[in-house]
């Protein structure tokens, strides 16, 4: 077998030359017990970034207005706790942020039930850190979901 089938190329990656050998990975939550598609799927990544995107333009809004005094290098330290707050809420409560709810996701744990407030700050604390999130399973949750045990969902 050549060494470059095994490594897969820089842009299809080691996974897509894995399933061109005839590995079968299955779908993405497929290990969770989640549909392939649907209501209760995992969520896809550009609804999530959308979602983010969403969630940190009003948390920066809201830093800038109500507690920044104007000053644009304090409002994005002001956001980062308001994202904190506002995730911490309103996940802990409803299971979704504003921005997730516009984009038609939840946060849920991996056994279908509600994250409670201390995996939802867990959750919130390492998306902070940027690079939890960056890393990534074969179900495409972010290390801040695997470590909380949670994951995303389409409603």
């Amino acid at each position: 077998m050549d060494n470059r089938q095994v490594i897969g190329s820089w842009l299809s990656g080691p996974r897509a030359a894995a399933e061109e050998m005839g590995a079968d990975f299955g779908h993405r939550g497929q290990r969770l017990g989640l549909p392939q598609e649907g209501p209760g799927s995992v969520a896809p990544l550009g609804r999530r970034f959308g979602a983010l995107f969403i969630d940190w333009a009003a948390c920066m809004l809201i830093a800038y207005g109500l507690f920044a005094r104007g000053d644009q290098q304090s409002a994005g330290n002001w956001a980062l706790g308001v994202f904190l707050v506002l995730s911490v809420v309103t996940v802990t409560t409803v299971g979704s942020t504003p921005g997730k709810r516009i984009c038609g996701l939840r946060v849920i744990a991996e056994d279908g039930s509600r994250l409670g407030a201390g995996r939802v700050l867990l959750r919130t604390v390492l998306l902070l850190l940027v690079i939890p999130a960056l890393v990534w399973d074969r179900d495409s949750r972010g290390l801040h979901d695997r470590l909380s045990r949670a994951v995303q969902v389409r409603i």
